[in-house]
């Protein structure tokens, strides 16, 4: 039997084909991509920020090559090989672009080492509590299912947004944790579509500070069409999908 999402679109479109297009000369950075994943928009909004320069190619997640094997065994994006070293996993990767790139601007984590380390907890936050319940909330069958996922996600952004200083989490400047939610941000659509979610029942500025995010220049760039990445949702929406994090949402587990 076919695994039902093995024919997701192959390539990036719209804003983010474009941005494919003007990295596919060789650099000492080869970034390695699913253009449809979140997790790997992090990295990309990152690697855009910066204005570092990579090289983009795009894995199939369904028809693995074998050197993106042997540089990411678990074989998810993103991964990057960094002058011939391979390193991966989203958050490990944007901190490491900010090491790597210290002449790079903007900086993405605060230079005072109390903020970073309250940056790195409202990470945390947002891994472990706001996209759970995202994917809880999309996934979800029944109204009850629903409801509860709703008022779940609502409550866990409600919490980020009492921390924002604004216009972003830490003030004037974009900043990782901005990157780390961005993604699903823009994606909110989808939810209130299917899933009666609403910005403005989180209150506390969230709708606000959405906006800001999702409107974002590096956000806008690295995103493809609405209609191509509504095929992938619509497979979470039937609770169809066969990704990790379908999985592992079904199975109970920490998304992985």
């Amino acid at each position: 039997m076919a695994i039902p999402d093995e024919n997701l679109y192959p390539t990036a479109t719209g804003n983010a084909a474009e941005t494919v297009a003007e990295h596919q000369a060789k650099q000492d950075l080869v970034f390695y991509s699913g253009w449809f994943c979140p997790f790997n928009q992090r990295v990309w909004i990152s690697l855009e920020e910066k204005g570092i320069p990579y090289q983009y190619k795009e894995v199939n997640p369904y028809r693995k090559e074998k050197h993106f094997l042997d540089i990411n065994p678990k074989g998810l994006v993103p991964a990057i090989e960094y002058q011939g070293k391979a390193l991966y996993e989203s958050l490990i990767l944007c901190e490491f672009l900010e090491e790597a790139y210290p002449n790079h601007k903007p900086h993405l984590l605060p230079a005072d080492p109390f903020e970073r380390a309250h940056t790195r907890l409202w990470i945390d936050h947002t891994s472990k509590t706001i996209i759970p319940a995202w994917y809880r909330l999309l996934q979800a069958q029944s109204i009850e299912q629903q409801d509860a996922a709703r008022q779940e996600l609502y409550d866990a952004q409600r919490k980020l947004a009492q921390q924002v200083k604004g216009p972003y989490f830490t003030g004037k400047e974009f900043g990782l944790i901005d990157v780390v939610i961005a993604p699903w941000v823009a994606r909110e659509y989808i939810l209130a579509e299917h899933r009666g979610y609403d910005r403005a029942q989180v209150g506390d500025g969230w709708s606000e500070y959405a906006e800001r995010l999702a409107t974002r220049e590096s956000v806008s760039k690295t995103t493809s069409d609405e209609d191509k990445l509504q095929v992938i949702y619509d497979r979470y929406l039937r609770d169809e999908a066969q990704s990790e994090v379908a999985k592992a949402l079904r199975a109970g587990r920490a998304l992985p």
